[in-house]
């Protein structure tokens, strides 16, 4: 079997190329980041080095021919940047590389999506995946959602080619970019003090990043329909003052003291970021749509996952932040 996963060079894509790796499957990785790449490359992986949004269709063509199946990770997330920016990485990128595939033979494509989808500024419990919100929250949701859109299109014009959509939460683990990185610049920056709405009392599900390489094996090996989504998370829901916590106190040994936000405070204050980035182009610390994950509950339910994909997350919440903590201790 020979795999192409894209978004290689972030956190999510480089455990998917490492896990595969372990495995002896024989995989091409693609990606924008040359330094990741070369590391890549010095465990004898072939890596392209590629933005997806630029790439012509002749190469994408190139790039997937003789491929089983492709990973599709790659993508703008972020809460904040251009509409157009997200239109190219996350709904153009994703539409070429799909009929690339389909024109090349390809049998199956596991493409990465969101929960952002989901979220509407609302306690949500056991959200199954045919809720959405009636607007988007933000380019990325709105994109991520289209993305979507595109494989299902996919799925019709090409038979032979089986799609599968998956919609993690918040993936956390080695190489991780985004979540825990965020939260722990925030400690350093305040000192050990960490305001959040409600105290940190959130209820949120979480994935530990090896549990969704799991699941997108699961997408690889079955015999499923096309077009299908699926929730992915450890299915253990807690608040996030007692994940941090965990990691951070009991773990990491860093100092730590949440300080409880009036959530409307913090909403009116990413705001007033937002104004000020939209003048000065730069990423606004924090964001209103930040300000509301930290302040809802959102739980999923896996029911599908659980008896189409077979999914059981393997690795349990506890476990997956006493690995996070060991990498980073070692990592940095």
């Amino acid at each position: 079997m020979r795999i192409l996963v894209t978004g290689a060079t972030g956190g999510l894509g480089r455990n998917c190329v490492e896990y595969l790796h372990k495995k002896g499957i024989e995989v091409y990785a693609t990606g924008r980041r040359i330094d990741i790449g070369r590391a890549l490359q010095n465990l004898n992986i072939k890596f392209i080095a590629a933005d997806l949004a630029r790439t012509s269709s002749e190469d994408l063509l190139r790039m997937v021919e003789g491929v089983d199946a492709v990973w599709h990770c790659a993508a703008l997330s972020s809460p904040w940047g251009s509409r157009k920016c997200f239109e190219e990485s996350n709904v153009i990128a994703t539409a070429n590389l799909l009929e690339a595939c389909g024109n090349a033979g390809v049998r199956r494509f596991v493409h990465i999506s969101t929960p952002a989808i989901y979220f509407d500024f609302t306690h949500r419990y056991n959200i199954d995946e045919s809720f959405r919100a009636k607007m988007a929250v933000n380019d990325y949701a709105r994109t991520k959602a289209l993305a979507e859109s595109e494989v299902k299109s996919a799925s019709a014009r090409f038979p032979e080619l089986v799609t599968t959509i998956l919609r993690p939460r918040a993936i956390f683990g080695p190489y991780d970019q985004v979540l825990m990185p965020r939260l722990s610049e925030m400690l350093k920056v305040r000192q050990g003090r960490l305001p959040l709405p409600r105290g940190g009392r959130a209820l949120i599900d979480m994935t530990y990043v090896e549990n969704a390489v799991h699941a997108m094996w699961l997408a690889t090996i079955k015999d499923i329909p096309s077009g299908l989504a699926f929730n992915i998370t450890n299915n253990e829901p807690e608040q996030i003052a007692i994940v941090l916590e965990k990691l951070f106190v009991n773990q990491l040994k860093q100092k730590m003291q949440i300080i409880d936000v009036p959530y409307y405070a913090l909403a009116a204050g990413a705001k007033v970021l937002e104004c000020v980035s939209m003048l000065t182009g730069k990423e606004p610390k924090f964001t209103q749509y930040s300000a509301g994950v930290l302040a809802y509950d959102m739980t999923l339910r896996l029911t599908n996952a659980h008896n189409v994909l077979g999914y059981v997350p393997p690795i349990g919440l506890d476990e997956g932040i006493s690995r996070t903590a060991s990498w980073i201790s070692q990592n940095g």
